[in-house]
C-alpha cells in the first residue's frame, strides 16, 4: 500500500507489501514529478505467484544528439513477470504515443523503445527536445530508467569570419584565419586546398582554433584555400581565399672571377629565377661599364669585348622584384702573356765544348722558364740541383748551359715560358760536328734459340756478334753470371756457349750480352731439359733484305723489305723490327714484332731525329740473322709551331682532364659517330685526337679535332664486319694529355665487295657429268665480315640447263653434277656474309666433251637425242590426228590434179627455185614418171651442235609443230636456203604441211644465194626413249658472217645450244621457215 508523504517532502516512497524477499522501496526524485505525485497502489487481496517478478530495466536509454528533421530512437527494455508495461515521461509529463493519440508523432515500439520518425524543432517550438524517462510496471511494482536527454544539433550558414587572401614570399610564415558559423554543438574547423582536404604537417602546417598556420611557405603552397565548419548537423564551406607565394630573386648562375688576356673578350654569366620575374642590371664597382665595348645579352650575361687593363675590377649583377633583391659579383683580371726578349740561337759545337743558349722573357705575371730537349722527357728548371741534371744547368734568367758536349747532345732544345696568362716557346738546334752515323751499338747476328733437349745431351748456344769496335760476349743465366768453375760449360772464341751432359739444373733463360764502347745488345733464349726428345730442329729462317724507307713523317717511318731468297730453314711466321737512335740510348730497341707483311709503318718516333733500322724473320725455330742495316733516315722537322710535350703544365694541367667515351652511333657499316664527355680543367684543352684501329693492327689512324668545344667526330672508311678499337686524347699547346679508355665495338657486316679469288674448274670429280670448282676467299679487305657460305652457279645457254649449289664458308671447292656433254657452261662463284651475297667472280667457261662420234649417216650428222625426240613427237595424239588429216587432204589433192590434167591437157605449172649442187636424198619420180617440181623455200641456219646417234643408219629430221604455211604443196618437200630477196607470203593457210619457225638475229646485209639442201621424206624407224631437243643458240645465230650455212653431212663445230624452235602462226621478216610435207 502506497502512502503519500506530506506535500513538503522531496521524495515519494513506494512500499510494496508481499513477500519478505521483496526489493527495497523505489524513490523518485522530486524534480521528476514537479507537479504530480504518482501513487502506486497494490490491489488489495492480490497474491503473487511463486515465479512472478518485479519489473527491472535491462536496457537504459542513452542521451541523444540528433539533427532536425532526422529520425531518432530512445531504446528501453525491461524484464518482469508478468511482462511489465512501458511508459515514457518527458520532463515529468507522460508522453502520448500514436497508440493513445493518433495525432501524436511519437511511436512506442514493441521492445519498449520510443521512436521519433522526424525530430520537430523550431525557433519557437521545440516539442521533442527534453529529458526522457522510461517506466516499467506490473502488479508487483514499477521500475524507472535513468534520465536520458534528447538534444537537437544546429549549424548556421554564415561564417562569423571567413578567410581572406594572403600574399607572402617563399620561406615566410603565413596565417589564414576563420571563425565558423554558430552551432550546437560548437562546430570544428578544417581546411581544403584546391578542393583537397589539407592535412597537418609536423613542424610546418598546423590548424589551431580555426587558424591555418604555415611556419615557412613553399612555392607549392600557393593556391585556393576553403575553411570547412562541421558538426553533427552537417558541414559549411566558406568562400575561397587565395594564398599567393612570391619568390625572391635567386641565382641559378652567378658571375665568376675572370682572368682574361689583353684584347680577349670576357663573359660574366648571370641567370636568376623569381616570381614575379626579376629585373636585372649590371654595374661596375668604383667605375662605369666600358662604353661601347660591353653588351648585355638575352640571357642577361655581360660580355666585354677586347678587354684592357682599365677594365679590371668587380662587376655586379643586380636582380630585383616586388618581394626582394639579390646581388652577385665577379672580378676581372687582365694579364699579359709571356713574351720573348732574347731569342735562343742555333749552336755548332765540337765534343767536349760548352754551349750556352739565351732565353729571356717578360710578362704579367712573370713567367716560369724551363728547357727541354725534343724527344726527352727530362725538364730543366732554373736553380735545379746540378747532380740531377749532370752537364745541363739553367740560370735564374733562363740561360741553358751544356758542358762537355757529346755527340748524343745534338738536336733541338726548346725554351718554354709559362704563366697563368699563357705560354710561349722558342727552339734552337745544337749540332755536334763529328757525329758519325756509322757508329752504332753491337748487333747480335745469331743468338740462342728456345730449345728443349734430353738429359745428358749437349747443347751449343750460339752468339755471333758484329760491331765497331768488336764487342765482347758475356753469358748470363736467369740474369746472373755463369759459374766459371763448372767444367761442363765452355765459352768458345766465336761467342758460342757449349754445355755438355745437360742436367735439370741447367733449365733457365740464357742471355747473350754483346758490349762495346758504343753500347750493348742482348739476346735471350730458353733452355728446357726433359727425359727423351725426338724433335730435330731445322733452323731459323733466312735473313730478310735490307729495309728500304718509302715514307717519312714527323712521327713515323714506313719500311719495306723482301724475304730471304734462300731455301731451307723454318718458314717465316712474322718479322721483328729493331731501331737505333742516338737520341734514344746506346742499344737496339725492338719497335715492332709480330709483323705479318713485308711493309710496316713504325709510329711514335721523335721529330727531327736520325734512325737506323734492321729486320729479322721469325719462324718456328727462332729468329733469323738481322738484315743489313738500313740507310740513316731522319724524321721530318716539326717546325717552330710544333707543340712539345710540357709535363710541367701538360701533365699537371691536362693530367686532371678525364675523357669518357660514350656509346658510338653507327651511321653505316663503314662509318660511325663517336662522342665523349670531358671533366676537369677544360680551359687548357686546345683540341682532341680521335684514334682508331682494327683489332690486331699495330698502327692507329688519327683524326685531329681542332676545337676544344667539339665533343663528337665521325669516323669514316672503317672496315665492315670488323672489331674496331677507339680512344680519344686531349691536347694543348704544350702537348697531349691522358688517353681515354679504349672502347671496342664491332662494325656491321656488309656483303663482300670483292669476288672469290683463284676460281678454277676441273672436269670430273664424281662421274663423267660432273665438274670440280675450286676457289680462294676474297681478299681480307673485301670480305666485309665473316664468310658464311659460297654460292656456285653453272649457267647454260638457257635457264633449264642452269645449275647452282651452295657451300659452307670454310669450303674451298665443290662438285657440281648433272652437266650435259657438249653444252658450254659459264661457272661463277660468290661469297656471302650475314649481310648478303657479294660480287661474283668472272665467268669461267667449261664444256664437257662429247662421246666418241660413230660413223655418220649420209648427208647429216645426227645424235641419239634427235631420234628419241622425234619418237616422242610421233606418239603425240595431236600429231597422229594431224597426220591423218594431212594424208586425206593429200589424196584428195592428187585426185583433183589427175582430173584436171585430163580435162585441160595443159602442162602443169611448175615452180622454179635456185638449187645448189647438192641433190635431194633418195629422189623418186612423180606420178607420171618425172621428178616433181615445186617452189622451194630458202632459209638460213647457223651451225648446229648435233649429237651422234646410237643407230647411225636411222635418222629422222625434227618434226616441228603444226603452223601456218606459205602455201600448200602436195608434192614432196625440200629444205633449201632462200635468198634474201624472196619474202614469204604473209597469207596463212592450213594444208598438209607443217612448219617450224626459227628466230635468228636481226636482218643482215644482202648475202649471196645459199646452197639448197633438199630432203625427201622417207619412212624411217624412230628410236624410242627420251633425248634432249635439238636447239640453236642465239649467239650462233647472231654470229653468222655473210652467206648462210646449209645442213650437210660434214662435222660441225659445237658452238652453243639455244632454245628449241618456237612455233609461229605467221611468217615475218627476219624469220626462217622450214617446210616439210606429211606423206
Amino acid at each position: 500500500m502506497a502512502v503519500a508523504t506530506p506535500s513538503g517532502l522531496d521524495w515519494l516512497q513506494l512500499l510494496v507489501k508481499g513477500s519478505h524477499n521483496s526489493p527495497p522501496p523505489t524513490l523518485f526524485p522530486h524534480h521528476t514529478f514537479p507537479k504530480v505525485f504518482l501513487f502506486l497502489c497494490a490491489y488489495p487481496g492480490s497474491r503473487g505467484g511463486p515465479e512472478d517478478a518485479v519489473p527491472r530495466i535491462v536496457e537504459q536509454p542513452p542521451d541523444l544528439l540528433v539533427s532536425r528533421g532526422e529520425p531518432a530512437t530512445l531504446p528501453c527494455r525491461a524484464e518482469g513477470r508478468p511482462r511489465p508495461d512501458i511508459e515514457w515521461y518527458k520532463d515529468g509529463a507522460r508522453v502520448a504515443t500514436a497508440r493513445e493519440d493518433p495525432r501524436a508523432h511519437r511511436l512506442l515500439l514493441p521492445s519498449g523503445a520510443l521512436f521519433f520518425p522526424r525530430i520537430v524543432h523550431g525557433r519557437r517550438a521545440r516539442p521533442d527536445e527534453g529529458v526522457y524517462t522510461c517506466v516499467a510496471r506490473n502488479y508487483l511494482g514499477v521500475a524507472a530508467s535513468r534520465n536520458a536527454s534528447l538534444e537537437v544539433a544546429v549549424l548556421r550558414d554564415d561564417f562569423r569570419q571567413p578567410p581572406v587572401d594572403v600574399v607572402v614570399a617563399v620561406g615566410e610564415p603565413a596565417v589564414l584565419e576563420c571563425v565558423p558559423p554558430r552551432g550546437h554543438p560548437e562546430p570544428s574547423v578544417s581546411w581544403k586546398k584546391d578542393s583537397l582536404r589539407l592535412k597537418e604537417q609536423e613542424g610546418r602546417i598546423t590548424i589551431r582554433g580555426g587558424k591555418l598556420m604555415m611556419s615557412h611557405t613553399l612555392k607549392s603552397d600557393a593556391g585556393m584555400y576553403v575553411c570547412v565548419a562541421s558538426n553533427v548537423a552537417g558541414e559549411r564551406d566558406s568562400g575561397a581565399a587565395e594564398l599567393v607565394v612570391f619568390e625572391r630573386p635567386s641565382f641559378l648562375r652567378r658571375p665568376v672571377n675572370q682572368v682574361v688576356l689583353a684584347d680577349a673578350p670576357a663573359d660574366f654569366p648571370c641567370e636568376v629565377q623569381g616570381d614575379p620575374p626579376p629585373h636585372l642590371r649590371w654595374r661596375k664597382e668604383e667605375g662605369e661599364l666600358p662604353i661601347g665595348r660591353y653588351e648585355i645579352r638575352s640571357d642577361h650575361s655581360l660580355r666585354i669585348g677586347r678587354v684592357s687593363a682599365e677594365d679590371e675590377g668587380t662587376y655586379t649583377c643586380v636582380a630585383e622584384n616586388s618581394v626582394g633583391r639579390a646581388e652577385a659579383s665577379g672580378s676581372l683580371s687582365v694579364h699579359v702573356p709571356p713574351q720573348l726578349v732574347t731569342q735562343p740561337q742555333d749552336q755548332i759545337a765540337a765534343p767536349g765544348d760548352t754551349v750556352t743558349f739565351q732565353c729571356e722573357t717578360k710578362g704579367n705575371p712573370p713567367p716560369a722558364i724551363f728547357w727541354q730537349k725534343e724527344g726527352s722527357q727530362i725538364l730543366l728548371f732554373p736553380s735545379q740541383p746540378s747532380q740531377s741534371t749532370g752537364r745541363f744547368t739553367v740560370s735564374p734568367s733562363g740561360q741553358l748551359n751544356i758542358t762537355e758536349v757529346q755527340s748524343g747532345d745534338a738536336g733541338y732544345y726548346v725554351c718554354q715560358a709559362v704563366s697563368v696568362a699563357g705560354s710561349i716557346l722558342a727552339r734552337a738546334s745544337l749540332e755536334v760536328k763529328d757525329v758519325s752515323l756509322d757508329v752504332f751499338p753491337p748487333i747480335i747476328l745469331h743468338g740462342p734459340l728456345n730449345q728443349t733437349l734430353a738429359s745428358g745431351s749437349s747443347v751449343w748456344l750460339p752468339c755471333r756478334v758484329t760491331g765497331n769496335p768488336q764487342p765482347s760476349v758475356q753469358w748470363l743465366k736467369d740474369g746472373q753470371g755463369l759459374d766459371s768453375g763448372d767444367l761442363r760449360l765452355n765459352l768458345l772464341a766465336n761467342g758460342t756457349l757449349h754445355i755438355t751432359n745437360l742436367q735439370e739444373g741447367d733449365l733457365g733463360l740464357y742471355s747473350c750480352v754483346a758490349k762495346s764502347s758504343k753500347g750493348q745488345a742482348i739476346w735471350n733464349g730458353w733452355l728446357r731439359v726433359q727425359g727423351e726428345i725426338s724433335l730435330f730442329p731445322i733452323g731459323p729462317p733466312g735473313s730478310p733484305s735490307q729495309p728500304v724507307v718509302i715514307e717519312v713523317t714527323k712521327n713515323s717511318i714506313t719500311l719495306t723489305w723482301k724475304p730471304s731468297p734462300q731455301a731451307g730453314g723454318s718458314p717465316v711466321t712474322s718479322y721483328v723490327i729493331e731501331a737505333f737512335s742516338q737520341a734514344s740510348g746506346n742499344t737496339w730497341r725492338t719497335v715492332a714484332d709480330g709483323v705479318q707483311l713485308e711493309t710496316h709503318t713504325i709510329t711514335g718516333l721523335q721529330p727531327n731525329t736520325i734512325y737506323l733500322f734492321l729486320v729479322r724473320a721469325a719462324g718456328t725455330w727462332g729468329l733469323s740473322e738481322p738484315s743489313p742495316v738500313s740507310e740513316p733516315v731522319q724524321t721530318q722537322d716539326s717546325g717552330p709551331s710544333r707543340p712539345v710535350e710540357d709535363p710541367w703544365q701538360g701533365q699537371r694541367g691536362l693530367a686532371d682532364v678525364v675523357v669518357q667515351l660514350q656509346e658510338p652511333l653507327f651511321l653505316s657499316p663503314t662509318s660511325l659517330q663517336v662522342s665523349w664527355t670531358v671533366d676537369g680543367p677544360t680551359q687548357l684543352v686546345w683540341g682532341f685526337r680521335v684514334l682508331w684501329r682494327a683489332v690486331g693492327s699495330s698502327s692507329w689512324t688519327v683524326l685531329d679535332i681542332g676545337s676544344s668545344g667539339q665533343r663528337n667526330a665521325v669516323l669514316r672508311e672503317l672496315p665492315a664486319g670488323a672489331q674496331i678499337q677507339i680512344k680519344v686524347q686531349p691536347y694543348s699547346r704544350e702537348g697531349p694529355g691522358p688517353e681515354s679508355t679504349v672502347l671496342t665495338r664491332s662494325t656491321p657486316e656488309e656483303a663482300p665487295s670483292g669476288p672469290p679469288q683463284a676460281v678454277t674448274v676441273a672436269l670430273g670429280g664424281d662421274g663423267n657429268s660432273s665438274i670440280t670448282v675450286s676457289w680462294e676467299p676474297p681478299i681480307p679487305t673485301q670480305q666485309n665480315g665473316i664468310i658464311q657460305q659460297y654460292q656456285i652457279w653453272c649457267l647454260g645457254n638457257e635457264s633449264r640447263f642452269h645449275l647452282n649449289q651452295s657451300a659452307a664458308g670454310w669450303a674451298r671447292s665443290a662438285v657440281l653434277r648433272g652437266l650435259l656433254p657438249g653444252l658450254l657452261y659459264q661457272t661463277q662463284v660468290a661469297a656471302a656474309t650475314s649481310a648478303g651475297m657479294g660480287v661474283a667472280s668472272p665467268p669461267v667457261l667449261i664444256q664437257l666433251p662429247l662421246p666418241r662420234n660413230p660413223e655418220p649417216g649420209p648427208g647429216l650428222e645426227v645424235g641419239p637425242g634427235l631420234a628419241e625426240h622425234l619418237a616422242s613427237v610421233l606418239r603425240e595424239p595431236a600429231f597422229i590426228a594431224g597426220g591423218g588429216a594431212a594424208c586425206g587432204a593429200l589424196l584428195l589433192g592428187l585426185s583433183a590434179a589427175v582430173y584436171r590434167r585430163r580435162r585441160q591437157r595443159k602442162e602443169l605449172s611448175h615452180y622454179n627455185g635456185r638449187t645448189g649442187g647438192q641433190r635431194c636424198w633418195l629422189e623418186e619420180g612423180g606420178a607420171d614418171g618425172r621428178r616433181a617440181e615445186g617452189k622451194v623455200n630458202n632459209f638460213t641456219l647457223p651451225p648446229l651442235l648435233l649429237e651422234p646417234s646410237s643407230e647411225p643408219d636411222e635418222w629422222c629430221p625434227p618434226l616441228p609443230e603444226r603452223s601456218h604455211l606459205e602455201e600448200s604443196n602436195p608434192s614432196k618437200g625440200c629444205m633449201a636456203s632462200p635468198s634474201r630477196g624472196n619474202t614469204p607470203s604473209p597469207t596463212p593457210s592450213y594444208g598438209d604441211q607443217s612448219t617450224v619457225t626459227l628466230t635468228p638475229s636481226p636482218p643482215e646485209p644482202s648475202q649471196a644465194p645459199a646452197e639448197i639442201v633438199c630432203i625427201h621424206h622417207t619412212p624411217s624407224r624412230v628410236p624410242t626413249g627420251a633425248s634432249p631437243p635439238l636447239s640453236l643458240s642465239q649467239s650462233s645465230l647472231s654470229g653468222l658472217e655473210g652467206g648462210p650455212v646449209s645442213l650437210s653431212a660434214s662435222p660441225m663445230p659445237p658452238r652453243h645450244l639455244s632454245p628449241s624452235p618456237v612455233p609461229s602462226t605467221t611468217s615475218t621478216p627476219g624469220e626462217s621457215t622450214v617446210t616439210e610435207p606429211f606423206i
